[in-house]
């Protein structure tokens, strides 16, 4: 069975997705990136924090683009099949999905090995006419397929991410560029994940996608967390919370152009479950608050408090936080890393924890014995604040 060559897996998925009661409808970004496809602008790299629907818009449009399966069924009771180019790329391609946080190897050369040597086998089992050598590389196979290929690769930066094989990580950008850069073969390649691309030298080995973040993203932030409207819309389906509750849970991130977005996975739970509560460590890591906070911590404790009790913080973000990078140690790196990580929310000029949840998790992380000091100025300023209102 293929793993990453013309699979199902993902229309399962999706297919599941489109069942859950409280599915929004984010198919019209297909119709955007159908304007990308065989021109100079086909590489796209889409990164965002966790839980804000990024492998669920990987698997859509996996289903979408792949000529292995037939998912019109689907697709046709959805937004993008009103679009002109619905019909023109719907199951037209071969399909290369990878996602890069599947991960059971003890080094490097076994976990990128396990790539090449299967993906290798899948595209010879699929093209079994063509003709290669014994030395021939994977994109060298690839080639000599003379067919088109659609490459979406999920958790692009796992091992950054995740801090795992360091020293392999310019060979590991070198094999993506190999794969992928001016390649006949590539008719799309969309990449996704937390980090944006890492930088080294005078420039990059993936310089040529564009890349769409979440502090600069124009073009596609409404299809990435759930809108105003889209979550007023659930809360009329759901009939039991309040959308202001929900605001005020899961809501306080703003988009480059100022388009207020909710995560989405904590809005879905907490529908689910019809209690509005802190689902974010479930999904893990928010220990990085503390470990953030923990580095220079005189330059930010004056920012801590501030945001704590609910105050916005002035800092000017010129860099974002990138793939490969040192563990941020001054006042803009910590800022600018816990932006991109989704742990505050940044617009003009201004950061902040962007809503209860996450004021849960920061209010957790300083209760540690390392933030003793910090936790008496909170309560300090608290006492403060209500003998002023008596």
């Amino acid at each position: 069975m293929a793993i990453y060559l013309n699979t199902d897996k993902s229309l399962e998925n999706f297919k599941q997705l489109t069942n859950g009661k409280y599915f929004v409808d984010k198919t019209l970004i297909i119709d955007g990136i159908n304007k990308k496809i065989n021109t100079v602008d086909k590489y796209l790299c889409v990164t965002r924090p966790r839980r804000f629907g990024k492998s669920s818009i990987a698997e859509m449009l996996t289903s979408y683009y792949s000529k292995a399966i037939k998912s019109d069924i689907i697709f046709e009771n959805l937004k993008i099949s009103k679009c002109e180019s619905y019909r023109q790329h719907l199951n037209k391609y071969n399909l290369i999905k990878i996602d890069f946080s599947d991960l059971n190897s003890k080094n490097y050369e076994e976990y990128i090995g396990k790539i090449i040597t299967n993906l290798k086998a899948e595209v010879l089992e699929f093209f079994p006419n063509i003709k290669v050598r014994d030395n021939y590389d994977l994109w060298d196979i690839l080639y000599e397929t003379k067919e088109k290929f659609v490459f979406i690769l999920d958790e692009w930066d796992f091992i950054f991410n995740k801090e795992l094989f360091t020293d392999k990580h310019e060979e590991y950008l070198e094999f993506l560029r190999n794969l992928l850069k001016d390649k006949s073969y590539v008719a799309l390649a969309y990449m996704t994940g937390i980090l944006p691309i890492k930088k080294y030298s005078s420039g990059s080995a993936l310089n040529m996608f564009d890349e769409y973040t979440f502090l600069k993203d124009r073009v596609y932030e409404e299809y990435f967390g759930f809108t105003d409207e889209e979550v007023k819309k659930l809360c009329n389906k759901n009939n039991e919370i309040d959308f202001k509750e929900l605001e005020t849970w899961y809501n306080g991130y703003m988009t480059a152009t100022g388009l207020k977005v909710y995560n989405p996975r904590s809005v879905v739970k907490a529908l689910n479950n019809n209690y509005c509560e802190s689902y974010w460590t479930n999904t893990g890591k928010m220990d990085e608050v503390l470990e953030y906070l923990k580095y220079n911590i005189h330059d930010v404790r004056d920012d801590v408090v501030k945001m704590v009790n609910n105050e916005e913080v002035r800092v000017n973000i010129r860099e974002e936080f990138r793939a490969g990078q040192e563990q941020p140690k001054t006042r803009m790196e910590i800022y600018s890393a816990m932006i991109v990580l989704g742990f505050l929310s940044y617009h003009n000029g201004k950061v902040k924890i962007p809503n209860k949840e996450l004021m849960f998790e920061f209010e957790k992380a300083i209760s540690n014995d390392s933030f003793e000091e910090v936790s008496q100025i909170i309560k300090r300023s608290e006492e403060m604040l209500e003998a002023t209102i008596s």
